[in-house]
């Protein structure tokens, strides 16, 4: 039922108001107060109504947000002092689809153990309804965008020399602008009005569909283009001439920020070699996850970690929550730009230029069984082999990863190496032994 993300899918198909209903009773019946918000979809007032009624049908209080961020939902958990959140919302996927994610009081997502949980409590029907007159209550919160706003302006100085073009996709990313603008910022918006069916773009904001942005940042002299996608989790860059700052040099350049000797960095395991190299270059160490934020989240919540972050654009900094903060990101990326060189300065200055990478997919009609002969391959071949999230081994050239494909019957392959040809020879030997996996044994 739960991906790496919360629940995703069609409205309709996957995801349905009794599914809703039954995820807020599961949450509700362990809970005293639950926070219920919802990004722009045009399926969220649906679901939102149905998370509400489950929960309350518990006997738990719902505070409820309307419209909000995803960040804005996971920080208020702990603002209302709730015992759980529930934001509607499928983040960068298209707009037929919606989903459910849970928060705890910390702001980070539900962990493996917790949403197990929550699964064996609907299919046992653990769930335990109210008396007709013991039903929970629910008090509106529309003020929680501003208070996100007012912790952004008091965590950063100034920003009255930065020009920003900000892409927000016609998502619930206004607190980032909002926050910059309070903080003397010149901003220019692009597709700022809500609108859950995105009709400028694609809600996931990569190089392709932020061509609007690119072109825009250049024609005003812009010093960043900033973007979300529709809950504004995540935040991608432009720079100031337009070219669109690699999801792995954007992780290096927040890392670098925020570590000093002996702090620790948390990524997942298909993160780019620059980073590691950037990370130790200032007496920093890499940790590695499985891919996804609530992975990094609970690596970071260890003592010791400053930073984490995936290349998809998903930033945390465990001082200010254990939520993936799009707005916090833009903020933090504004300050680098006011305090040192043009982004395309700092971003040439990692030496990013350098590391070659090397994918592809190969289909299989069994990718489980497959993945099971190669990991016995690769093992037999390598000393050291990495196995938190397919199978991942480091050599003095580079790394590579071989992991299965969650929705597709395909096996991925990634090298990088700090050489073309290295790069290439550490390819064609991973690739020698996934294609091994073809033999039956």
């Amino acid at each position: 039922m739960f991906g790496t993300s919360g629940i995703r899918g069609p409205v309709g198909r996957t995801v349905t108001a009794e599914l809703a209903l039954r995820i807020g009773r599961a949450v509700g019946c362990d809970a005293c107060t639950v926070v219920v918000g919802q990004d722009a979809r045009l399926s969220g007032d649906v679901l939102a109504d149905a998370v509400s009624a489950g929960v309350r049908e518990c006997g738990a209080n719902v505070v409820r947000l309307g419209v909000a961020s995803t960040p804005t939902v996971a920080r208020a958990v702990g603002w209302a002092g709730a015992d759980a959140g529930i934001g509607i919302t499928a983040s960068h996927n298209p707009a037929a689809d919606n989903g459910l994610k849970l928060w705890t009081p910390s702001g980070r997502a539900f962990d493996k153990a917790q949403t197990r949980d929550i699964v064996h409590r609907l299919n046992r029907d653990e769930v335990s309804l109210a008396a007709w007159d013991e039903h929970g209550e629910e008090r509106a919160w529309p003020d929680a965008a501003t208070r996100h706003v007012s912790h952004l302006v008091s965590s950063f100085d100034d920003l009255d020399d930065v020009s920003a073009a900000f892409d927000l996709g016609n998502g619930t990313g206004r607190v980032s602008v909002d926050a910059l603008y309070e903080l003397g910022a010149t901003v220019n918006t692009i597709d700022a009005q809500q609108d859950g069916r995105f009709p400028a773009r694609k809600s996931e904001p990569n190089a392709e569909t932020l061509t609007a942005l690119r072109r825009t940042v250049p024609a005003l002299g812009a010093d960043v283009g900033l973007a979300h996608d529709g809950d504004a989790d995540r935040l991608v860059a432009v720079d100031e001439t337009g070219a669109y700052v690699p999801g792995d040099a954007l992780l290096a350049l927040f890392a670098r920020d925020a570590v000093s000797p002996g702090d620790a960095v948390a990524v997942p395991v298909d993160t780019s070699l620059l980073v590691q190299d950037v990370v130790e270059a200032a007496g920093g160490r890499v940790t590695y996850t499985p891919v996804g934020d609530v992975h990094v989240a609970e690596a970071v919540a260890e003592p010791g970690y400053v930073f984490g972050g995936e290349p998809s654009g998903a930033w945390i900094w465990p001082d200010e929550t254990l939520a993936p903060d799009g707005h916090y990101a833009a903020l933090t990326l504004a300050d680098l730009v006011a305090r040192g060189a043009p982004l395309s300065e700092q971003v040439a200055d990692l030496g990013g230029a350098g590391y070659a990478t090397r994918r592809a997919s190969l289909s299989f009609d069994d990718k489980h069984q497959a993945m099971d002969r190669i990991a016995r391959d690769i093992h037999a071949t390598y000393d050291e082999v990495d196995t938190i999230d397919g199978i991942r081994v480091d050599t003095d050239d580079g790394w590579f990863l071989v992991r299965a494909s969650g929705t597709e019957p395909l096996v991925r392959i990634t090298a990088e190496a700090r050489d073309e040809d290295d790069a290439d020879r550490l390819f064609e030997d991973v690739r020698s032994l996934v294609e091994g996996a073809r033999i039956v044994a």
